[in-house]
């Protein structure tokens, strides 16, 4: 039994930062696959389940807008929270005023892809448990059809929200775009694939119950050809680079 999926996604904007333009955010013309996989993972998620994305289409015009934002520089700390939760005297509070930060952003607008992709088992946490790959099919294919997450599916950046996400039978390539497919064969350059952290998905400390992660990772690239609006990662993700 294939355990695939393919889903159709659309958004008002999308951001997939280039890593090399670490000031200002400008976005990748097209989606990374690690992009996708935490897009995915916000629908279902659990530590025994790895999505792999196989192929994208990109059915809309590749557009881009220049947006201006205040931001805040820092978040508030988790340290802080539970001081105060004890009874301490720190507070938690960030003033943004002080702290506020004008950016600018370069992003994609009017954003619609077709994604195929599929899962794997990592083999952490269910060892021992029968039919787990049937199991967490149809989970992942009830909660898409419902249409239902337990965060807010993003395209990049969590500001970017996704408007929909479609469970389909097949894609219709005749929806491309007519400015797509006259760009033809287009290299794409090296591109972000994901970011892999050396923990491989495990605690550090090896207690499930109270984990902790190493934050040391690295970057993988890879080079994919869009060809008539068509990226087939997989035929790509032979020669991804670290």
């Amino acid at each position: 039994m294939s355990y695939g999926f393919k889903v159709l996604v659309e958004g008002d904007y999308a951001c997939f930062t280039r890593p090399e333009l670490k000031v200002e955010r400008v976005s990748y013309d097209v989606p990374t696959p690690g992009a996708l996989e935490g897009m995915l993972k916000s629908v279902y998620w659990k530590p025994a389940v790895r999505y792999v994305i196989d192929k994208i289409i990109v059915f809309h015009p590749i557009d881009f807008i220049n947006i201006r934002r205040n931001e805040v520089k820092e978040k508030v700390k988790f340290k802080a929270v539970k001081n105060q939760m004890k009874g301490k005297a720190e507070s938690p509070c960030i003033y943004t005023s002080k702290i506020r930060s004008q950016r600018a952003s370069m992003v994609l607008k009017n954003v619609k892809y077709g994604i195929e992709f599929h899962f794997e088992l990592t083999g952490l946490k269910n060892e021992e448990e029968q039919d787990a790959e049937k199991k967490h099919y149809n989970i992942i294919k009830r909660r898409l059809e419902k249409g239902q997450c337990f965060r807010t599916p993003c395209l990049g950046c969590s500001e970017f929200p996704v408007k929909s996400i479609s469970l389909l039978e097949k894609f219709d390539e005749n929806m491309i775009s007519e400015r797509i497919i006259a760009m033809g064969d287009v290299d794409l350059g090296f591109m972000s694939y994901k970011v892999q952290f050396e923990d491989g998905g495990k605690p550090v400390n090896g207690d499930w119950d109270n984990p902790k992660f190493s934050d040391k990772a690295s970057t993988l690239y890879y080079r994919p050809h869009m060809i008539n609006g068509v990226i087939d990662v997989e035929k790509y993700r032979e020669g991804l680079k670290c």
